[in-house]
């Protein structure tokens, strides 16, 4: 019985085989602090991502699966650097919404094409297939990893910040109530008097314009390549852990379901003390 107990022990100490399915940007920063300790714990790490990025550049800690891509690393640069000023620049909400629509747009059919030269890449997918993941771990702002989660039929760990429009909480089924949690850009914060609350409640509007034209381009491939309808809300339930750069340190209190982990601060790099 010992004996059993400890190969027991010792089995579920191995290390598993992770797909990984980043999205660009600051977004791969924050993860590949939490995928070199994995590494670290004996993890066998595959990352897969396109010729064409931003800051995910070949490592000896990880398997790296690069695909081809229709766009260049000129037209990337551009169209980033315009999103992030538009983000930043001041102005009346409606001038900062119409700036951040239109180069959302360009960043979004970006993605989109990179999402699908993946998916239809048959050598990579059949690669995928073939290796036997334990998981899969991406960032579901962008939802192509989900849509490779299921098509796989591997579990999935979600590693975010948050996702535009709400989907988090539908997906979760979290409570999302705008006399308590503020909207993005309306600078209320969880304490709100009754003008407060419904300036909170009409910022939702402009949400729906941003999610169609951002995630229903997801929804549309994910049908056609899981050859059955499905909508991102589904393919984010499908989630087995939400683990959330959160800390209510700093971020408002709000709701929480069981398997939403608060891991707010884990991808700052630590600093060797002098003493």
């Amino acid at each position: 019985v010992t004996l059993f107990l400890l190969l027991s022990v010792l089995n579920l100490a191995a290390g598993g085989k992770l797909l990984v399915v980043p999205v660009d940007g600051s977004h791969w920063l924050s993860m590949r602090e939490v995928l070199d300790g994995l590494k670290e714990k004996g993890h066998e790490i595959v990352v897969v991502a396109p010729e064409i990025n931003l800051y995910i550049k070949p490592t000896k800690n990880f398997v790296m699966k690069m695909y081809p891509t229709p766009f260049t690393q000129e037209e990337m640069d551009g169209n980033f650097r315009a999103f992030v000023q538009d983000v930043l620049e001041e102005g009346s909400f409606l001038e900062r919404f119409l700036k951040v629509y239109q180069s959302m747009k360009k960043v979004s059919d970006l993605a989109i094409s990179s999402c699908a030269d993946l998916l239809y890449n048959k050598e990579l997918v059949r690669y995928l297939e073939e290796s036997k993941f334990d998981a899969l771990f991406t960032d579901p702002v962008l939802p192509c990893g989900p849509i490779l989660a299921e098509h796989l039929s591997i579990p999935s760990v979600f590693f975010l910040r948050g996702i535009p429009c709400g989907l988090d909480f539908e997906a979760t089924q979290c409570p999302n109530p705008p006399s308590y949690v503020p909207r993005v850009f309306t600078e209320n914060t969880d304490r709100m008097n009754f003008f407060q609350r419904v300036k909170n409640l009409l910022f939702e509007i402009p949400n729906y314009f941003l999610c169609d034209f951002v995630f229903q381009p997801y929804a549309k491939l994910a049908s056609e390549f899981l050859q059955r309808e499905v909508t991102v809300p589904d393919l984010l339930r499908q989630a087995s852990i939400w683990l959330m750069r959160l800390d209510f340190v700093l971020d408002y209190p709000r709701p929480l379901m069981p398997n939403i982990i608060v891991i707010g601060g884990v991808n700052c790099a630590h600093k060797k003390l002098s003493q």
